[in-house]
């Protein structure tokens, strides 16, 4: 009995361990079978990890090669001894590409309802006033004044009074056949007055700054009394606003397409534009407003001696033509109304990110002090280029002492550049950049001169040093200010009257939307 009991005993005890029933080892050897992984979910986990572990070595590895790789683009500018900020190969590109355009285009063609002017035995003469590009935009708007008043234009007087006492006359500056014939389905122009007509009366008038359409179709009572009227000034006598979509092409066709240089400034202009390509390919213009002129007319003495701003104060005084005398200097440059000295153009390309070999073509007449303020530029950016240096003396021999012709030469060079800089918002800075817009919105970056004023003192106090944080400050200051398309802009809010005229945008600065056209779904622009 005894023997068999343990003989049963053993069988119980075999039979509980093969069902994993017994005791902690039983227990853990059924979970164990329970939980048996297949050979597919196996193979998964080791993928998995082989995979995981991979990524993190390549990781790693780049890390150290970012760290040690001698190739990565640094670039290094010379100014005080700072090192300039880094700047990648994206960014090179982007300080020379122009915004994009979106697909606008221009846009000068006559409407079906335009009709040309008839009014052959009616004369306009002109006397134009100011500098080569006011000028300019004075014509083109007397063009659009003849055809609203029905008249034959005669060819413009040239001013031969203001400040830089030019000679010239209309035909060494502009093509004079060009712009009859490219005109002829707009209005008559015809190179003088009959000699019949030289002696007759006629009416004499100023018409008034800004006027509109109707001011114009009123004035064609004059024709009742007169068969020629003279006026006295061309500058600012049409609105920028507001005018028929067919006047305001017609200006466009005259300003862009109907003035052209004449061939000896157009053939000149050319090969100096071509010589800039060659030396360095890309190069930026830069219209530095530091003339004697210029800083004694808006009283900006900022960083010059006493003994020059006493020198520009009795140049204001004495320049009769000029109205406003008693200037502050001081609250000129906080409003952001003088021009960049040249340390402040130079500290401005710095901050852009401009390398000091970029090739600068400066467009401006003899810079007040010489070169005492422009070395404050040279020695940021030493590889300054003017026309002098430019071109042959034998070339320039004709235009010596003809202000308006080498303006226009300069023109040229300021249209065609890569980037286009204004260190003032004056006539020619205006012009240049309405008419790169109208060629597809190129480069044109504008200087905020009221909010770098503050930036410039903390530098020269020593607040601020240049630097990457000097540069971050300046560029998103730019960010929108470098001739992206938009709309012109209208007077400020809360401008009333008349005034509203005076602080709009210039036609000529912006010809959008009348001159330049695209798609309504491919842009809307604000």
């Amino acid at each position: 009995v005894g023997s068999t009991l343990w003989v049963r005993k053993r069988e119980v005890r075999a039979e509980m361990v093969s069902r994993g029933s017994y005791g902690s080892g039983g227990l853990l050897t059924g979970r164990f079978h329970a939980r048996k992984l297949t050979p597919s979910v196996i193979t998964f986990y080791t993928i998995f990890i082989f995979a995981f572990s991979i990524i993190v070595f390549l990781f790693y590895v780049r890390n150290i090669s970012l760290d040690q790789d001698p190739r990565r683009p640094f670039i290094y500018r010379q100014s005080n001894s700072q090192q300039v900020p880094e700047l990648h190969v994206h960014d090179k590109q982007q300080l020379w590409d122009s915004p994009f355009n979106h697909g606008l285009h221009q846009c000068v063609e006559r409407t079906t309802k335009y009709k040309a002017a008839k009014g052959f035995n009616r004369y306009l003469t002109v006397r134009s006033n100011g500098g080569l590009n006011q000028m300019r935009t004075g014509i083109s708007d007397m063009v659009a004044v003849a055809h609203m008043m029905n008249a034959t234009l005669v060819i413009p007087q040239l001013d031969k009074r203001s400040f830089w006492k030019d000679s010239s006359v209309f035909s060494d500056i502009f093509d004079e056949l060009h712009f009859i014939q490219s005109l002829k389905g707009d209005i008559r122009i015809v190179s003088e007055l009959p000699k019949n007509l030289e002696g007759i009366p006629r009416a004499r008038k100023h018409f008034t700054s800004w006027a509109g359409f109707g001011y114009y179709t009123d004035m064609t009572r004059l024709w009742s009394d007169y068969q020629v009227i003279h006026v006295a000034k061309s500058d600012s006598r049409l609105a920028n606003n507001d005018l028929p979509l067919d006047i305001q092409r017609l200006r466009c066709r005259a300003m862009y397409q109907a003035l052209r240089f004449s061939p000896p400034i157009e053939n000149l202009g050319k090969r100096l534009v071509d010589r800039l390509r060659s030396q360095g390919g890309r190069y930026i213009a830069l219209h530095l407003r530091y003339e004697k002129d210029m800083l004694s007319f808006t009283g900006c003495s900022y960083g010059l001696t006493d003994a020059e701003s006493e020198e520009l104060r009795i140049l204001r005084e004495n320049t009769n033509y000029w109205k406003v005398k008693a200037i502050n200097s001081t609250e000129q440059r906080i409003g952001g109304f003088c021009p960049l000295t040249p340390k402040e153009v130079g500290i401005f390309l710095h901050a852009l990110g401009y390398p000091p070999s970029t090739p600068i073509y400066i467009a401006a007449g003899e810079i007040y002090g010489g070169n005492t303020h422009l070395s404050e530029l040279s020695s940021r950016f030493p590889n300054l280029i003017f026309k002098e240096s430019l071109a042959t003396s034998e070339e320039l021999k004709d235009f010596t002492n003809h202000a308006s012709q080498t303006a226009a030469l300069d023109y040229i060079i300021c249209v065609e550049s890569d980037v286009f800089v204004p260190s003032y918002s004056g006539n020619m800075a205006r012009a240049v950049e309405g008419h790169r817009r109208f060629l597809g919105h190129r480069k044109t970056i504008n200087p905020d001169r009221k909010g770098l004023v503050g930036i410039f003192d903390m530098v020269e106090t020593g607040v601020l040093e240049e630097g990457k944080e000097l540069s971050q400050m300046v560029q998103r200051m730019h960010k929108n200010r470098q001739g992206a398309p938009r709309k012109r802009h209208g007077s400020p809010p809360g401008v009333k009257g008349r005034a509203r005229f005076k602080t709009e945008e210039s036609f000529y600065e912006n010809p959008y939307p009348e001159c330049i056209c695209g798609s309504k779904s491919k842009l809307e622009i604000t």
